[in-house]
């Protein structure tokens, strides 16, 4: 047989292609179909948010941040309103504490829907996004129910909620909650053991535990190595240490192992939500009772003067927050997330910065795909679940 000569192509995989998961350009080299070098390249969605959180009141940022990691909208300000929080030096009544566990859990299976959704239909596998779409619909529904917006309601504020939950949330959630875990054995009766995915899946993107710690990976990412790092395990946050619930974990380090840990982390955050909404009295307290942040209810506002002026200064000159800095991480969707805060004593933020995990994931990606084959990109960068609004802050 001739001596076939061949030849290193390189080609640019992004930012416009379907699978990138928003706008992430890698440039590949590629010695026939097998990979022989990758170059993550970001800062296509670049928004400034970071920067424009300078120019805002302290509760003005919460849009903001929202928009940030898109698929987990409520776990951002969430982490947000922790951080300010832990400035002011305040402490949001247990009522609330409860409220954001069950509305962070929803997020968490709300985003992984989002990712199951697209990495199957990515890897071929098209009816699973119909399935996940539908029920992702529903929680959809959920938010609009409980604030008037689907994908960003902005309802977790400094200091609390924005207002009660509305009538008949509860049953709601638990319509949902008795309809999905039924759901959830369809997408894996679809996936689990079909022998489709699982050559898709199985040894492709692995990462060793050492890697994923060397590499400062968070999340399922890191818990498909073995690591059994969970912020709301190891540095527990709005009581989540009185929580009954599992740290799933899988070894094999692959695309496999992290489609098994996301599923099992929703069949858990189902078990969390569950214990929260038997704890969330229907009708009560949804902020702290402090002149300085929270303003007076709307009946105070119409009969009472010093309520009025209260009212008029919150709304229109915001509030201090002390000069000093906090970080209050969060276990989001994607891992440890969080948001370094400065204060210079101002109605406005001297700095934000966020902790994003899917930054820390497109840098592993080259260690991820390097040796395997160009069909092989599209599962792992799915695997990963980057959110390039998370990246390109």
């Amino acid at each position: 047989m001739p001596d076939i000569k061949t030849e290193i192509m390189t080609v640019n995989m992004g930012p416009q292609h379907p699978s990138t998961h928003g706008v992430l350009r890698i440039v590949l080299e590629l010695d026939g179909e097998t990979v022989l070098s990758a170059a993550p390249t970001i800062g296509y969605l670049h928004t400034g948010i970071e920067k424009t959180i300078e120019q805002k009141k302290w509760q003005q940022v919460i849009p903001l941040v929202e928009r940030m990691d898109y698929l987990s909208a409520q776990s951002n300000s969430l982490a947000y309103c922790l951080s300010v929080e832990q400035l002011l030096g305040v402490e949001v009544p247990e009522r609330v504490r409860n409220i954001r566990v069950l509305i962070a859990e929803l997020q968490r299976i709300n985003s992984h829907l989002v990712w199951l959704g697209t990495h199957g239909m990515e890897v071929g596998a098209v009816s699973v996004m119909l399935y996940c779409f539908r029920e992702r619909e529903l929680l959809l529904n959920l938010n609009e129910m409980l604030a008037g917006f689907r994908m960003f309601p902005s309802y977790l504020r400094v200091g609390g909620l924005r207002e009660d939950l509305p009538r008949g949330f509860h049953d709601a959630v638990r319509a949902f909650l008795d309809r999905f875990l039924p759901k959830l054995d369809e997408y894996e009766d679809l996936l689990t053991k079909n022998a489709i995915y699982l050559k898709r899946t199985q040894g492709v993107g692995v990462m060793s535990r050492d890697d994923a710690v060397a590499y400062g990976l968070v999340g399922p990412i890191a818990r498909a190595t073995g690591l059994d790092y969970d912020v709301r395990k190891y540095f527990p946050y709005l009581g989540y240490e009185t929580y009954d619930f599992a740290v799933p974990t899988q070894t094999a380090g692959d695309v496999y192992a992290r489609y098994l840990v996301r599923i099992a982390e929703m069949k858990e955050s189902v078990k969390i939500c569950r214990q929260a909404l038997d704890r969330i009295a229907p009708v009560g307290v949804f902020a702290i009772d402090d002149p300085r942040i929270t303003p007076p209810p709307k009946d105070r506002v119409y009969t009472e003067m010093e309520a009025l002026i209260q009212h008029f200064l919150i709304y229109s000159q915001g509030f201090t927050v002390p000069a000093g800095e906090a970080y209050v991480p969060i276990e989001g969707p994607r891992g440890e997330h969080g948001f370094y805060v400065v204060s210079d004593g101002t109605n406005r933020p001297w700095r934000v910065k966020a902790r994003a995990p899917s930054l820390l994931a497109c840098q592993a990606l080259e260690k991820m795909i390097v040796g395997g084959l160009i069909a092989d990109v599209i599962a792992v960068i799915g695997s990963i679940d980057v959110v390039m609004g998370d990246v390109d802050r």
